[in-house]
C-alpha cells in the first residue's frame, strides 16, 4: 500500500478573545491573527458560514492570506440541515455552494454538514439529503462530512446510506452526542470536544496519545482497534487524509492542543 494519507490538526474559526492572551502574540492586530494561525496550524473549520452567507472577495482574501498546503473546512449554512424534511433543502445547499465558495481553490477542504442534536435517522429522508451534494463545484472536487448528534443514528443502515453516497461521518468525541467510528469516504474528519481550559494541552497527554495513534492508522488505511464499529462491512483499506479539531469545550486551549497533537502525528 502507498503512503499515508495526510494528517491535518486544527481549531475552529480564528477570533477568540481569550486566544489574545493563550495563543496569539501580544499586540498582534486582529488583521493579522489568521496569517499568525495558519502559520501554527494545518488546518481551520469555519463556523461563521454555518449563520451567515460570506461574499466571494472573502474567500478569496483568506486563500491569499494562508500558506501552500493550509486548509479551510467550511461549516455548511444552517439553513440547508435544519428542516424537517430535508429533500427540500435543495435551494439552500445550492445558495451555499454559490455564495463563493471555489474562490478558496486548493486551499478549500471539507464540508462540514452538521445537524441539530432533535434530527431524527430517517433513511429516506436522509438519502434525499445526500442525493442533493454534488461531487465537485466549478472544477473543485467537493468533500462532504456528515455529522449527526442523535442516537437514532447510531445503527449499520446509518453508515451503509452514508458510505453509500461517498461521504463521511463525522467521528465525534463528545461529552453528550455518540461517537460513530465507521470509515465511510475517503477522508477521515474527527472532532474532539472533551478538552478543559485548565489543561495546558485542552486534552491530558495520554488522550494526546491515543488520538495520535487513531490518527496515524486512519491516515495509513487501517481502522483503529479501541474504537467500536457499526457496520460489518469494511471499505477497501486506503491511504485517507485525516482531520482532526479541537472544538468546543477548552476552547481556551484548542490552539495549544492541536498543535501538540500536530507534532505527535508529523
Amino acid at each position: 500500500m502507498s503512503k499515508a494519507g495526510k494528517i491535518r490538526v486544527g481549531i475552529g474559526g480564528w477570533t477568540f478573545d481569550p486566544w489574545n492572551e493563550s495563543f496569539y502574540p501580544d499586540k498582534l492586530p486582529k488583521t493579522r491573527q489568521l496569517d499568525y494561525a495558519s502559520e501554527k496550524l494545518a488546518v481551520i473549520e469555519v463556523n461563521g458560514t454555518y449563520y451567515s452567507s460570506q461574499k466571494p472577495a472573502t474567500f478569496a482574501k483568506w486563500a491569499a492570506s494562508v500558506p501552500d498546503g493550509f486548509i479551510f473546512s467550511l461549516k455548511a449554512s444552517r439553513f440547508c440541515t435544519n428542516r424537517k424534511n430535508l429533500s427540500e433543502a435543495e435551494g439552500s445547499i445550492e445558495k451555499f455552494l454559490g455564495q463563493g465558495i471555489t474562490e478558496l481553490g486548493d486551499r478549500l477542504g471539507p464540508i462540514l454538514w452538521q445537524f441539530m442534536p432533535t434530527k431524527k435517522f430517517e433513511a429516506d429522508d436522509f438519502e434525499d439529503f445526500l442525493k442533493l451534494l454534488p461531487a465537485e463545484r466549478d472544477g473543485i472536487a467537493l468533500k462532504h462530512a456528515i455529522e449527526v448528534r442523535h442516537p437514532s443514528f447510531v445503527v449499520p443502515e446509518f453508515v451503509a446510506l452514508v458510505r453509500k453516497y461517498g461521504a463521511t461521518i463525522v467521528c465525534a468525541e463528545h461529552p453528550e452526542y455518540p461517537m460513530i467510528a465507521d470509515v465511510t469516504g475517503d477522508f477521515v474528519y474527527t472532532r474532539l470536544q472533551k478538552g478543559a481550559d485548565d489543561n495546558p494541552h485542552c486534552y491530558p497527554d495520554k488522550g494526546l496519545d491515543e488520538w495520535a495513534g487513531r490518527l496515524k492508522q486512519w491516515a495509513s488505511g487501517e481502522a483503529p482497534g479501541d474504537l467500536p464499529l457499526l457496520d460489518d462491512a469494511r471499505p477497501k483499506a486506503a491511504p485517507r487524509d485525516v482531520y482532526a479539531f479541537f472544538i468546543t469545550n477548552g476552547k481556551v486551549r484548542a490552539p495549544a492542543g492541536a498543535m501538540a497533537l500536530q507534532e505527535r502525528v508529523s
